[in-house]
């Protein structure tokens, strides 16, 4: 059956079985390898995708269930060749080590700093408790988004001061 669905801002389509996963669409029909398979039983996140802007685990959501709707994937975060704020926290603040859980990492952080621009650190905990780090001990990841949140808010105050 035919799928349409927007990904990163651009319609795409494809041809798939009904029982394909959202992962696999994004990989292998539409070349969007940024998405991760890490365990295909929802435990690491390392699949982890915006749907309507909110975090889902791709590995195991069927590609028809996003049949009309709104994808975000890693490749979609940065424009323009410039880096989103939440890679460049990432950056600034050592969030990765070996980069396996990294984009479900940012964008369940993306998603986490849409709804609350301000989270503590146990609210950032909780928010990426769906996703696996194995290398970094979550410190920096914290951090990060930390970084990123304070970033956000400066941004938005010297926006509206002007």
């Amino acid at each position: 059956m035919k799928v349409t669905v927007t990904v990163n801002g651009q319609e795409r389509s494809a041809e798939v079985e009904p029982r394909l996963l959202l992962v696999h669409l994004l990989r292998e029909k539409l070349r969007l390898t940024g998405t991760h398979v890490g365990c295909d039983t929802t435990s690491c996140g390392a699949c982890t995708v915006l749907l309507d802007g909110t975090p889902v685990k791709s590995c195991t959501m069927f590609a028809v269930q996003a049949e009309g709707r709104e994808v975000t994937t890693v490749e979609g975060l940065a424009a323009a060749g410039t880096l989103h704020p939440i890679q460049e926290g990432f950056k600034e603040e050592h969030g990765l080590q070996c980069g396996f859980c990294t984009p479900g990492m940012l964008l369940a952080s993306k998603a986490l700093l849409e709804e609350n621009p301000d989270p503590t650190e146990e609210e950032i905990r909780w928010a990426l408790s769906g996703n696996l780090c194995r290398c970094t001990g979550y410190q920096n990841i914290v951090n990060a988004v930390q970084w990123t949140a304070r970033k956000l808010q400066s941004d938005s105050a010297a926006t509206g001061a002007s």
